[in-house]
Order: C-alpha cells, then structure tokens, then sequence
C-alpha cells in the first residue's frame, strides 16, 4: 500500500479487532519502503496507461488469530479504506509461540536482565 496510508489501514482493522499477541496489543509491523510498480490495462476502474507507475509503498503485516468471521471483518476494513482498486492481501495460517508468564524470568537475553538499549522504550523501564 502506499506507505502514506499504512496508519489509516491499520485504524480501520483496529476498529474489530485489538491485534493482540501475547501481552501486547495494536502488534503490527511494516517493512521499509519499497517501490511498487504496475500498468493499467485498462480493463478496470482506470484507464489504460502505456508506462509502468512507480509508487512508494509499505508491506504491513499483523497476526489476528484463527477466527473466520473476525477476519472477514477485518478485510472488508481493508478494502474499504485501502486507496487500491484491488489491494494485495496475503493470507497465511500460522502457528504462534505462547508466551508462559515467569518461564522467562531468569533468561540472560530477554531485554529486562540487560542495560536498555535504544529501541526499548523508556516506558518499559
């Protein structure tokens, strides 16, 4: 999508679904600008154009759990808020770890046994 959308669509999944992972809700990831490409053939709502168009755009990915109704909800957020006649949307099935409260607690590599580094947020200290 083009990255100056990516926070409208993530508003408008939030509104039926809380993307929660773990302890933590409104999860989503996006990856680094890229550049999407593409020609109309004009067989859709735009007219055909003869050289490829270049949009920077963001990937953004989020985790919503194994319930059908919800993610029908969530898509129909998405088209209808996403700029694109047709957005691409990939929908995988996943396993996901569980986080098993205080399993942890002594782990020298989770981030609260070590000095902060720069992108753990002062909150979290």
């Amino acid at each position: 999508m083009p990255d100056t959308h990516a926070q409208k669509i993530i508003d408008a999944v939030l509104v039926d679904d809380v993307l929660k992972y773990g302890d933590y809700d409104c999860v989503t990831y996006q990856a680094a600008p890229g550049m999407q490409q593409f020609r109309s053939l004009g067989s859709g709502r735009d007219r055909a154009t003869k050289k490829v168009v270049e949009v920077p755009c963001v990937e953004l990915s989020f985790f919503l759990g194994s319930y059908e109704a919800k993610t029908v909800q969530v898509l129909r957020n998405i088209y209808s808020s996403h700029p694109y006649e047709e957005p691409v949307i990939f929908i995988e099935p996943s396993m996901r770890t569980l986080h098993i409260r205080g399993m942890d607690e002594g782990n020298p590599n989770r981030l609260w046994n070590n000095e902060a580094e720069d992108w753990v947020p002062k909150e979290h200290w």
